[in-house]
């Protein structure tokens, strides 16, 4: 599979979850990515925690179109 169809995959999961549970909680969503997708959509971000890959959230941030905010304290997504 391609890595934009994947990026694509991916964002759609995590807008399903959020739609279904209401919230998204990152370690829920990195898990996931990690045992379907390995490591190769994830980083480690400057304050040394997993986060999911830019381009990845860049398409579930269009996904959502602004209806979902980030709740940096935390570290979910849920709707505006």
């Amino acid at each position: 599979m391609e890595k934009d169809q994947k990026i694509e995959e991916i964002a759609q999961w995590m807008l399903e979850e959020l739609r279904s549970a209401g919230k998204l909680y990152q370690d829920q969503a990195v898990a996931h990515i990690r045992e379907k997708y390995g490591d190769s959509f994830l980083y480690i971000n400057e304050n040394g925690n997993v986060s999911i890959d830019k381009e990845v959230k860049k398409r579930f941030k269009k996904l959502h179109g602004g209806r979902a905010a980030w709740e940096r304290d935390a570290f979910f997504w849920a709707w505006v």
